[in-house]
């Protein structure tokens, strides 16, 4: 019997709870659904004007927000997962930068829609398991004799469908609410319900999968593709380069045995010219290796080989490292190699006469900066660096953004998610 007791005892309070908490939803979803839709449209709808680009991101903000609290309710209350999977947006690149990466996430697009099933259905979901304990009582009330007050209303009293006018309507109003009353226990099963319909909104749609298997796709294939073209180059390197002197050592050695004899003199000048070739040639080998994974790298990781890449520069350059630990080795080649870029691009065309590097991890994300104060106007578009750079970063899920307005100054940012 207190096992039978206990057993109902929980039922009443999940059912209870399922009502407090599905109103709560309730007050807050509609309003804030409404405000939060009717704030991003407008902001959205006056980018072209220009004033959009500055309030879209802190609405489209707010909505995200109100989202993951969604997120954080769903799997605190109902144990319902909504993964979250917005694209990461660099924090300082410029405004406009900001909205476009804002609006191409199909995440955006996919909060916005989220806000008008929750203003609706998901009202509707969520104030369900309420009514199913708080209505009730109503007609629990009429029956008891609250129908005399209310029936002295204009027009009559209605509880549902029934119109209540004396005692025996009252009573029938009484029926009804513990008919309603019977169905209370399906409360946390309509709070779940609601979180599932959340789930089916905010979560990535077939199509959003397909499209970002596409993007891997794209992107290991420019993995393949640059791979093989860094091993043709070294190829033709080591050909044109190391291999070619060595042949030439290899040639002037045969001719010094044979000189050694009839010409010391010649033999020696040979020599000095052999031991020159193999400085070269270790020079060019040592070359070769560091283009291909620097030993700095490698030993020290990336804060210091970047600050040693910032050393060869012929710009002076300070390098901001603040860095808790070591990436992947994939992760750190990456970004070296996406700095270099970078700063050989800067000191080529900016005309800088200065140039700032920060490196930090934050919130699971490597973000490396690079600023100069040079004239401006560079762009991601096809067949610049940048844009390399960018299909680079895509490899790794990273992304570029690039603030160079004319005259100046370039800030170029990279965020590579990473442990």
């Amino acid at each position: 019997m207190q096992t039978g007791n206990g057993s109902r005892g929980k039922r009443v309070r999940a059912m209870g709870l399922a009502a407090v908490r599905g109103l709560a939803l309730a007050l807050v979803t509609l309003p804030g659904a409404l405000l939060l839709f009717t704030l991003s449209l407008v902001s959205i709808s006056l980018v072209p004007v220009g004033i959009g680009a500055y309030t879209t991101p802190w609405a489209l903000k707010a909505v995200r927000g109100f989202a993951d609290w969604r997120r954080v309710v769903a799997a605190e209350w109902s144990g319902v997962r909504i993964p979250s999977a917005y694209r990461p947006v660099p924090e300082d690149a410029n405004t406009w930068a900001r909205t476009y990466a804002l609006l191409r996430d199909p995440a955006t697009w996919r909060d916005l829609r989220w806000l008008q099933v929750d203003m609706t259905a998901g009202f509707v979901t969520a104030l369900l398991p309420a009514v199913l304990v708080f209505y009730p009582l109503e007609g629990l009330a009429v029956a008891a004799g609250l129908w005399r007050p209310l029936s002295e209303l204009g027009g009559g009293y209605w509880y549902g469908f029934v119109h209540v006018t004396d005692q025996v309507t009252g009573l029938a109003a009484g029926a009804l609410g513990l008919a309603l009353l019977a169905l209370a226990p399906l409360g946390p099963r309509l709070l779940t319900a609601h979180f599932r319909l959340t789930r089916a909104v905010l979560g990535a749609g077939q199509g959003e999968l397909a499209e970002r298997v596409r993007v891997l796709t794209e992107t290991r294939r420019d993995a393949v593709d640059t791979s093989a073209a860094e091993l043709r180059r070294i190829e033709r390197d080591l050909h044109d380069g190391a291999q070619a002197r060595l042949v030439a050592m290899g040639m002037d050695l045969g001719t010094i045995e044979v000189l050694l004899d009839k010409d010391p003199a010649q033999a020696r000048r040979l020599l000095a010219q052999a031991r020159q070739s193999s400085v070269d040639a270790l020079a060019e080998l040592r070359d070769l290796v560091r283009g291909i994974h620097p030993p700095v790298l490698a030993e020290r990781g990336l804060g210091d080989a970047v600050r040693a890449l910032a050393l060869r520069l012929p710009v002076p350059t300070e390098v901001t490292v603040e860095l808790p630990g070591r990436a992947d080795a994939p992760v750190e080649s990456a970004a070296y190699f996406a700095v270099s870029e970078v700063l050989t691009n800067a000191v080529k065309h900016s005309g800088a006469d200065r140039i700032w590097v920060d490196l930090h991890h934050r919130e699971g994300m490597l973000r490396i900066a690079v600023t100069d104060n040079g004239r401006g106007g560079a762009v991601t578009g096809a067949g610049s660096g940048l844009a390399g750079i960018e299909r680079r970063l895509g490899t790794f899920d990273g992304v570029l953004a690039v603030s160079s307005p004319a005259g100046g100054p370039t800030m170029v940012t990279m965020e590579i998610p990473c442990v």
